[in-house]
This record gives C-alpha cells, sequence and structure tokens, in this order.
C-alpha cells in the first residue's frame, strides 16, 4: 500500500457506474487506500437499463445483473463504497484535493478519479416539469411497465431514443418516435430493429412546444414542423425523453480543460489538465461511450494513478 499521510486517501472515485466500479477494482489490486463515492446504488446507467448485448462475455445479461457482478468484483479487491453525493471537488495547495458532500462531509485524497458520468437534458417546455413522473420519464426501463396498452412518444433520434422506444413497445400498444430532423443519429442496426417493428411509427420534422394534459396525466403533445412552422397535436398518454447527457463535471471547482460541451479534456493517461484529477466514462470527450470504453478508461486512469503516486513519493523523498 502507498505510503500517505494520516486521513488523506490514495485516491477517491466519485461516481458508481461501470468507469468507477472498475476503477476501484483496480484500486484495490494495486493495494491503494481508495474511495468510492456514489449518490444511489451501484451500477449508474446499467440499472436503467434492461438487456446489454454488448459487452464482451455475455451475449445477453440484464443491466442491474452486471451492475451486480461489477459490484461484487469491485468489494472482492477490497473497495469501499460510500452512498453520498460530491458536490465540490477542490484541488489544494499542497497538491492534495479536498472533497466535500451533500450530506456534509469532507474527505482528502491524494488523487481523484471523476467518473460521474451525466444528468438527462430536458426538453424546457411547458408541461415538461408539471407532469415529471405523471407521465413524463427520462427511463423507459425504470417506468414503461407503468405504461400498457398506451400510446406513447419518445423524443429523439440517437440511439438511446431509438432503442428505449423498441423496448416500451412490450408494454405500449404504439409508440411514436417524434424527431426535429427527418433522419436518424441511431446506428443502423437500432434504425433497422426500429423499422421492422409494427408498433413504432416515425414523426419526422417536429419539435414539442408543450406537452398538454390534466391531473390524470399526459394527454397530448403540442408539435411544431422544423420545416413548415406548422403546429399540430399527438395524442399520447406517456411521453420518454432521450436527448441527450449534460457532463456532471461542475462539481470540479477548477477550471479544467473541456470542450464546448463541459465534456473533460483528458491526456491518453485519463489526466485531465489538473495533476492528479482523472477522469474516466462518459463525462470525458470521447468518439463514444459505451461500456466498453468506460471500463477502458478507468483501467487507463486507475493505472495512471498508481505511477502519479510512486512518482510523486519519489518527489517529495528528493526534496526532503
Amino acid at each position: 500500500m502507498t505510503e500517505t499521510k494520516p486521513d488523506v486517501l490514495d485516491v477517491i472515485i466519485v461516481g458508481g457506474g461501470p468507469a468507477g466500479m472498475c476503477a476501484a477494482m483496480y484500486a484495490g489490486r494495486g493495494m491503494l487506500n481508495a474511495l468510492l463515492i456514489e449518490r444511489g446504488l451501484p451500477g449508474g446507467e446499467l440499472l436503467n437499463t434492461e438487456k446489454i448485448e454488448d459487452y464482451p462475455g455475455f451475449e445477453s445479461i440484464l443491466g442491474p445483473e452486471l451492475a451486480r457482478k461489477m459490484a461484487d468484483h469491485a468489494r472482492k479487491f477490497g473497495a469501499t463504497f460510500v452512498t453520498d453525493t460530491v458536490d465540490k471537488i477542490k484541488k489544494r495547495e499542497d497538491g492534495d484535493f479536498d472533497l466535500t458532500t451533500q450530506m456534509g462531509k469532507s474527505y482528502r485524497a491524494q488523487t481523484v478519479i471523476v467518473t460521474a458520468g451525466g444528468t438527462p437534458n430536458k426538453l424546457g417546455v411547458p408541461g415538461e416539469k408539471e407532469y415529471a413522473g405523471k407521465g413524463v420519464s427520462y427511463c423507459a426501463v425504470c417506468d414503461g411497465a407503468f405504461f400498457k396498452n398506451e400510446v406513447l412518444a419518445v423524443i429523439g433520434g440517437g440511439d438511446a431514443a431509438v432503442e428505449e422506444a423498441d423496448f416500451l413497445t412490450r408494454y405500449a400498444s404504439k409508440v411514436y418516435i417524434v424527431h426535429r430532423r427527418d433522419t436518424l443519429r441511431a446506428s443502423k442496426l437500432l434504425q433497422q430493429r426500429a423499422q421492422n417493428n409494427p408498433k413504432i411509427e416515425f414523426v419526422w420534422n417536429k419539435a414539442v412546444e408543450a406537452i398538454v394534459g390534466e391531473p390524470s396525466g399526459v394527454k397530448h403533445l403540442r408539435l411544431v414542423d422544423t420545416v413548415t412552422n406548422a403546429s399540430t397535436t399527438l395524442d399520447v398518454g406517456g411521453v420518454f425523453i432521450f436527448i441527450g447527457f449534460t457532463p456532471n463535471s461542475g462539481i470540479i471547482a477548477d477550471h479544467f480543460e473541456h470542450d464546448p460541451m463541459g465534456y473533460i479534456v483528458t491526456d491518453t493517461h485519463m489526466q485531465t489538465s489538473i495533476p492528479g484529477l482523472f477522469a474516466a466514462g462518459d463525462l470525458r470527450v470521447q468518439l463514444t461511450r459505451q461500456i466498453t470504453t468506460a471500463v477502458g478508461d478507468a483501467t487507463t486512469a486507475a493505472i495512471a494513478v498508481e505511477k502519479y503516486l510512486a512518482e510523486r513519493k519519489e518527489a517529495a523523498a528528493v526534496g526532503a
């Protein structure tokens, strides 16, 4: 185990999705004094994904099951999990990091690996907030079963939107995919699956102006044509919104290099522009955001942390 100052951890991992749990596993294997802080149950978006079919070694596995296996694996190597929400990560003048949480806890570590993922983007239209939990949802796996035999709308055109629309057809009588363009961004395989599903219908070149309902829930969408500007309505009993995520990088108090969307720029070792601060998974700038890329990032980050700590210890010994 790396020698540290009293009460100073070697590394704190922020976020307990696939990247966080993988980083915790490697930190444990490296005999680091590590802590993983996750605001909910370990698993992150895995808990909102019914079936995983693109993770090597598992032709098909339920998201929550894979999350449990990853958490068990990390704990086997000594990973410690704490349930809390990190509010702020701040670098100290001595090079360590201070972390504060919503539960009023304070932690100090030599390094931090941020794997905090992102938050679902909102449409920002009238009715969205009012009917959240009453017909408006951002998680098909969580809420789909509440809409049996309903007509539903999925908003978006990426992989998540098309995949979740396909999932919802097991409950709904019909699912509209409403997209502001006339082509999808989703992968060809997912597009083909949706096009072959008789319960799915595409609504092209339409943007949501408002979500309209009554005390019992959502009744219809008010749409505007993005080409002609004409207004129409679409009768639905529920709306599932999948228009992307915003990276949860705002918890980093110091300035760091990022892209225009707020995704964190790292080097090949997953280190950010702040020495000792590493990032892995969905909140990092990269081509694709999959479970496989998340755990790859985390593997690199955890091993890089070991090397960073060794070099820091060596530099401190030379300067002593």
